[in-house]
Protein backbone atom coordinates (compact mmCIF):
# COMPACT_ATOMS: atom_id res chain seq x y z
CA UNK A 1 0.00 0.00 0.00
CA UNK A 2 1.43 3.36 -1.03
CA UNK A 3 1.24 6.73 0.73
CA UNK A 4 -0.03 9.66 -1.35
CA UNK A 5 2.07 12.74 -0.55
CA UNK A 6 2.45 16.33 -1.59
CA UNK A 7 6.03 17.59 -1.97
CA UNK A 8 6.89 21.29 -1.93
CA UNK A 9 10.32 22.74 -2.67
CA UNK A 10 11.10 26.45 -2.72
CA UNK A 11 14.37 28.16 -3.61
CA UNK A 12 14.72 31.95 -3.42
CA UNK A 13 17.59 34.19 -4.55
CA UNK A 14 17.27 37.81 -3.42
CA UNK A 15 19.65 40.35 -5.01
CA UNK A 16 20.84 43.68 -3.58
CA UNK A 17 19.75 45.38 -6.82
CA UNK A 18 17.88 44.35 -9.98
CA UNK A 19 20.18 42.14 -12.07
CA UNK A 20 20.12 40.48 -15.47
CA UNK A 21 20.15 36.68 -15.52
CA UNK A 22 21.54 34.38 -18.16
CA UNK A 23 19.51 31.50 -19.50
CA UNK A 24 18.85 29.14 -16.59
CA UNK A 25 18.37 25.37 -16.71
CA UNK A 26 16.19 23.69 -14.08
CA UNK A 27 16.41 19.93 -13.50
CA UNK A 28 13.60 19.66 -10.97
CA UNK A 29 11.12 17.26 -12.59
CA UNK A 30 11.15 13.56 -11.65
CA UNK A 31 12.81 11.42 -14.30
CA UNK A 32 10.62 9.31 -16.58
CA UNK A 33 11.96 6.10 -15.01
CA UNK A 34 11.17 7.15 -11.41
CA UNK A 35 9.33 4.35 -9.63
CA UNK A 36 6.87 6.64 -7.88
CA UNK A 37 3.73 7.37 -9.95
CA UNK A 38 3.53 11.11 -10.64
CA UNK A 39 -0.03 12.30 -9.96
CA UNK A 40 0.63 16.02 -10.52
CA UNK A 41 3.57 18.35 -11.16
CA UNK A 42 4.07 22.11 -11.36
CA UNK A 43 7.18 24.27 -11.71
CA UNK A 44 6.56 27.95 -10.93
CA UNK A 45 9.17 30.66 -11.48
CA UNK A 46 8.69 34.24 -10.35
CA UNK A 47 8.71 36.99 -11.44
CA UNK A 48 6.89 36.17 -14.67
CA UNK A 49 9.24 38.08 -17.00
CA UNK A 50 10.51 34.93 -18.70
CA UNK A 51 9.80 32.20 -21.22
CA UNK A 52 9.95 28.54 -20.25
CA UNK A 53 10.51 25.59 -22.58
CA UNK A 54 10.73 21.95 -21.54
CA UNK A 55 13.50 19.91 -23.15
CA UNK A 56 15.28 16.60 -22.65
CA UNK A 57 19.05 16.36 -22.35
CA UNK A 58 21.10 13.64 -24.12
CA UNK A 59 20.47 11.30 -21.18
CA UNK A 60 16.67 11.63 -21.20
CA UNK A 61 16.38 13.94 -18.19
CA UNK A 62 13.71 16.64 -18.18
CA UNK A 63 15.20 20.14 -18.34
CA UNK A 64 13.28 23.42 -18.14
CA UNK A 65 15.08 26.16 -20.10
CA UNK A 66 14.15 29.62 -18.86
CA UNK A 67 15.09 32.86 -20.63
CA UNK A 68 14.61 36.13 -18.73
CA UNK A 69 13.61 39.36 -20.48
CA UNK A 70 14.65 42.09 -18.04
CA UNK A 71 16.54 42.73 -14.78
CA UNK A 72 14.88 41.37 -11.63
CA UNK A 73 15.31 41.90 -7.86
CA UNK A 74 14.85 38.22 -6.99
CA UNK A 75 14.33 34.75 -8.40
CA UNK A 76 11.77 32.47 -6.76
CA UNK A 77 11.50 28.82 -7.80
CA UNK A 78 8.69 26.59 -6.54
CA UNK A 79 8.12 22.90 -7.21
CA UNK A 80 4.85 21.16 -6.33
CA UNK A 81 4.60 17.40 -6.74
CA UNK A 82 1.88 14.91 -5.87
CA UNK A 83 3.09 11.32 -5.92
CA UNK A 84 2.65 7.90 -4.34
CA UNK A 85 5.43 6.53 -2.14
CA UNK A 86 5.07 2.80 -2.79
CA UNK A 87 7.40 0.42 -0.92
CA UNK A 88 9.42 -2.01 -3.04
CA UNK A 89 12.19 -4.53 -2.52
CA UNK A 90 15.46 -3.00 -3.85
CA UNK A 91 16.85 -6.51 -4.36
CA UNK A 92 13.93 -7.61 -6.58
CA UNK A 93 15.70 -7.93 -9.92
CA UNK A 94 17.19 -10.54 -12.23
CA UNK A 95 20.83 -10.89 -13.21
CA UNK A 96 22.23 -12.08 -16.52
CA UNK A 97 24.17 -15.29 -15.80
CA UNK A 98 27.53 -13.80 -16.76
CA UNK A 99 27.04 -10.92 -14.31
CA UNK A 100 26.10 -12.93 -11.24
CA UNK A 101 29.66 -12.77 -9.93
CA UNK A 102 32.25 -10.02 -9.78
CA UNK A 103 34.49 -9.51 -11.67
CA UNK A 104 32.77 -9.74 -15.06
CA UNK A 105 33.17 -8.01 -18.43
CA UNK A 106 30.33 -6.24 -20.21
CA UNK A 107 29.39 -7.62 -23.63
CA UNK A 108 31.02 -5.66 -26.46
CA UNK A 109 27.98 -3.65 -27.64
CA UNK A 110 26.80 -2.94 -24.11
CA UNK A 111 30.27 -1.67 -23.21
CA UNK A 112 30.06 0.76 -26.15
CA UNK A 113 26.66 1.98 -24.98
CA UNK A 114 27.97 2.49 -21.45
CA UNK A 115 31.17 4.29 -22.49
CA UNK A 116 30.33 7.67 -20.82
CA UNK A 117 29.69 5.83 -17.55
CA UNK A 118 33.01 3.97 -17.62
CA UNK A 119 35.26 7.03 -17.97
CA UNK A 120 37.69 7.22 -15.06
CA UNK A 121 39.64 10.11 -13.63
CA UNK A 122 43.18 10.09 -12.33
CA UNK A 123 43.52 7.95 -9.22
CA UNK A 124 45.66 9.77 -6.67
CA UNK A 125 47.33 8.15 -3.67
CA UNK A 126 44.20 8.16 -1.50
CA UNK A 127 42.13 6.52 -4.23
CA UNK A 128 44.89 3.99 -4.89
CA UNK A 129 44.97 3.13 -1.22
CA UNK A 130 41.19 2.64 -1.16
CA UNK A 131 41.22 0.49 -4.29
CA UNK A 132 43.98 -1.69 -2.83
CA UNK A 133 41.67 -2.66 0.05
CA UNK A 134 38.96 -4.02 -2.27
CA UNK A 135 39.08 -7.74 -3.01
CA UNK A 136 38.94 -8.64 -6.71
CA UNK A 137 38.39 -12.34 -6.02
CA UNK A 138 35.26 -14.02 -7.40
CA UNK A 139 32.22 -13.11 -5.30
CA UNK A 140 28.49 -12.59 -5.70
CA UNK A 141 27.86 -9.22 -7.34
CA UNK A 142 25.15 -8.22 -4.86
CA UNK A 143 27.34 -8.84 -1.83
CA UNK A 144 30.19 -7.06 -3.59
CA UNK A 145 28.08 -3.92 -4.18
CA UNK A 146 26.61 -3.92 -0.68
CA UNK A 147 30.06 -4.19 0.91
CA UNK A 148 31.50 -1.49 -1.36
CA UNK A 149 28.66 0.89 -0.56
CA UNK A 150 29.16 0.22 3.15
CA UNK A 151 32.89 0.93 2.82
CA UNK A 152 32.25 4.44 1.43
CA UNK A 153 29.57 5.02 4.07
CA UNK A 154 32.00 4.13 6.84
CA UNK A 155 35.03 5.97 5.41
CA UNK A 156 33.32 9.29 4.57
CA UNK A 157 31.51 11.11 7.38
CA UNK A 158 28.47 13.10 6.29
CA UNK A 159 28.31 16.87 6.46
CA UNK A 160 26.07 19.58 5.01
CA UNK A 161 28.24 21.54 2.58
CA UNK A 162 26.76 24.71 1.08
CA UNK A 163 29.71 25.55 -1.15
CA UNK A 164 29.05 24.96 -4.88
CA UNK A 165 30.60 22.08 -6.78
CA UNK A 166 31.60 18.56 -5.87
CA UNK A 167 34.79 17.41 -4.15
CA UNK A 168 37.18 15.28 -6.14
CA UNK A 169 37.73 11.72 -4.96
CA UNK A 170 41.11 12.70 -3.51
CA UNK A 171 39.62 15.64 -1.59
CA UNK A 172 36.79 13.56 -0.13
CA UNK A 173 39.13 10.75 0.90
CA UNK A 174 41.75 13.10 2.34
CA UNK A 175 39.14 14.87 4.48
CA UNK A 176 37.15 11.67 5.20
CA UNK A 177 34.22 14.07 5.09
CA UNK A 178 31.71 15.15 2.48
CA UNK A 179 28.15 15.96 1.53
CA UNK A 180 25.83 13.47 -0.16
CA UNK A 181 26.97 14.63 -3.60
CA UNK A 182 30.63 14.21 -2.63
CA UNK A 183 30.11 10.64 -1.41
CA UNK A 184 28.00 9.81 -4.46
CA UNK A 185 30.66 11.06 -6.89
CA UNK A 186 33.38 9.22 -4.98
CA UNK A 187 31.39 5.98 -5.21
CA UNK A 188 30.84 6.52 -8.94
CA UNK A 189 34.59 6.88 -9.45
CA UNK A 190 35.40 3.81 -7.35
CA UNK A 191 32.91 1.70 -9.31
CA UNK A 192 34.40 2.82 -12.61
CA UNK A 193 37.94 2.01 -11.47
CA UNK A 194 36.61 -1.47 -10.73
CA UNK A 195 35.27 -1.82 -14.29
CA UNK A 196 31.61 -1.16 -13.48
CA UNK A 197 29.56 1.48 -15.29
CA UNK A 198 28.19 4.07 -12.87
CA UNK A 199 26.34 7.37 -13.01
CA UNK A 200 25.63 10.31 -10.71
CA UNK A 201 22.04 10.96 -9.63
CA UNK A 202 20.50 14.07 -8.12
CA UNK A 203 16.98 13.89 -6.76
CA UNK A 204 14.65 14.18 -3.81
CA UNK A 205 14.77 11.99 -0.72
CA UNK A 206 11.43 11.49 1.03
CA UNK A 207 11.61 9.99 4.52
CA UNK A 208 8.27 8.97 6.00
CA UNK A 209 8.16 7.80 9.56
CA UNK A 210 5.91 6.54 12.31
CA UNK A 211 6.40 5.42 15.90
CA UNK A 212 8.09 2.21 14.79
CA UNK A 213 10.13 3.58 11.90
CA UNK A 214 12.36 6.60 12.59
CA UNK A 215 14.52 7.48 9.53
CA UNK A 216 18.29 7.69 9.57
CA UNK A 217 18.06 11.45 10.09
CA UNK A 218 16.80 10.79 13.61
CA UNK A 219 13.76 12.98 13.07
CA UNK A 220 10.33 11.78 14.17
CA UNK A 221 8.59 13.81 11.45
CA UNK A 222 8.34 13.28 7.69
CA UNK A 223 11.21 14.89 5.76
CA UNK A 224 11.95 16.01 2.21
CA UNK A 225 15.40 17.06 0.98
CA UNK A 226 17.46 17.39 -2.16
CA UNK A 227 19.84 14.44 -2.26
CA UNK A 228 22.42 12.67 -4.44
CA UNK A 229 23.41 9.04 -4.89
CA UNK A 230 25.10 6.67 -7.36
CA UNK A 231 23.72 4.06 -9.72
CA UNK A 232 25.65 1.11 -11.15
CA UNK A 233 24.64 -0.81 -14.28
CA UNK A 234 24.40 -4.58 -13.81
CA UNK A 235 23.32 -6.65 -16.84
CA UNK A 236 19.85 -8.05 -16.22
CA UNK A 237 19.13 -5.76 -13.29
CA UNK A 238 19.75 -2.46 -15.11
CA UNK A 239 20.62 0.60 -13.03
CA UNK A 240 20.89 -0.23 -9.33
CA UNK A 241 20.90 2.69 -6.86
CA UNK A 242 23.47 2.90 -4.06
CA UNK A 243 23.18 5.61 -1.39
CA UNK A 244 26.62 6.05 0.16
CA UNK A 245 25.22 8.50 2.72
CA UNK A 246 23.20 5.73 4.38
CA UNK A 247 25.16 2.69 3.16
CA UNK A 248 21.94 1.22 1.74
CA UNK A 249 20.44 0.54 -1.67
CA UNK A 250 18.03 3.23 -2.80
CA UNK A 251 14.37 2.71 -1.93
CA UNK A 252 10.93 4.15 -2.53
CA UNK A 253 11.90 7.48 -0.98
CA UNK A 254 14.57 8.18 -3.61
CA UNK A 255 13.03 10.19 -6.48
CA UNK A 256 15.55 10.80 -9.30
CA UNK A 257 15.57 14.17 -11.07
CA UNK A 258 18.68 13.85 -13.25
CA UNK A 259 21.03 10.94 -14.00
CA UNK A 260 24.27 11.87 -15.77
CA UNK A 261 27.88 10.72 -16.24
CA UNK A 262 29.18 13.68 -14.18
CA UNK A 263 27.69 15.86 -11.40
CA UNK A 264 27.85 18.99 -13.56
CA UNK A 265 25.02 17.80 -15.79
CA UNK A 266 22.81 16.90 -12.85
CA UNK A 267 22.83 20.22 -10.96
CA UNK A 268 19.23 21.15 -10.03
CA UNK A 269 19.71 24.79 -11.15
CA UNK A 270 22.40 26.24 -13.42
CA UNK A 271 22.82 29.78 -14.69
CA UNK A 272 24.62 33.04 -13.95
CA UNK A 273 23.72 36.55 -12.84
CA UNK A 274 25.33 39.93 -12.96
CA UNK A 275 27.74 40.66 -10.13
CA UNK A 276 25.75 41.33 -6.96
CA UNK A 277 25.24 40.41 -3.33
CA UNK A 278 22.81 37.50 -3.05
CA UNK A 279 20.70 36.16 -0.19
CA UNK A 280 19.81 32.49 -0.64
CA UNK A 281 17.01 30.59 1.13
CA UNK A 282 15.79 27.04 0.67
CA UNK A 283 12.67 25.31 2.02
CA UNK A 284 11.10 21.86 1.57
CA UNK A 285 7.96 20.27 2.95
CA UNK A 286 6.18 16.93 2.63
CA UNK A 287 2.53 16.37 3.56
CA UNK A 288 0.56 13.15 3.55
CA UNK A 289 -2.70 13.47 1.62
Amino acid sequence: MGVLVSLYHQTRYQYDHPVSLSTHLFRLKPAAHARNPLEAYALTIKPSNHSLHWQQDPFGNFVARVDFWEPMPELLVEVNIKTNIIPFNPFDFFLDPYAEFYPFAYEAQLKKDLAPYLEIMYAGPHMQQLLSKISRSKQGIINFLVNLNQMIFQDIAYTVRLEPGVLTAEEALAQALGSCRDSAWLLVQVLRHLGLAARFVSGYLVQLTDKNNIPASGSESDLLALHAWAEVFIPGAGWVGLDATSGLLTGEGHIPLACTPTPTGAAPITGTTEKCETSFTYFTKVERL
